[in-house]
């Protein structure tokens, strides 16, 4: 139910009871929230958070760290070397 606004044609009695109504309804309020409060929440440590939580999958399975050979270094500056070729012949 949408709260009744206040206006100067409103008698004091009514005003009155708006505004117990208002209390009765954030004591209500109150309550539920604190008997919801004695659930125990883990306190954050200070600092910056992890970017992925120790206890998730991701954080277990680490990616094995991928190395060139020289010999695949030597292949891709190859075709490199070719491409340079092809578009400086194709400018011409």
């Amino acid at each position: 139910m949408a709260p009744q606004r206040y206006n100067s044609r409103m008698a004091l009695k009514d005003i009155v009871s708006l505004i117990d109504a208002e209390i009765a309804t954030l004591k209500e309020a109150r309550a539920l929230l604190a008997a919801g409060s004695a659930v125990t929440v883990a306190k954050r440590k200070p600092g910056r958070p992890r970017k992925v939580q120790p206890d998730s999958p991701k954080a277990i399975i680490r990616k094995k760290k991928r190395n060139l050979s020289p010999q695949g270094r030597a292949r891709i500056a190859e075709a490199a070397r070719k491409r340079w070729a092809a578009q400086k012949k194709a400018a011409k």
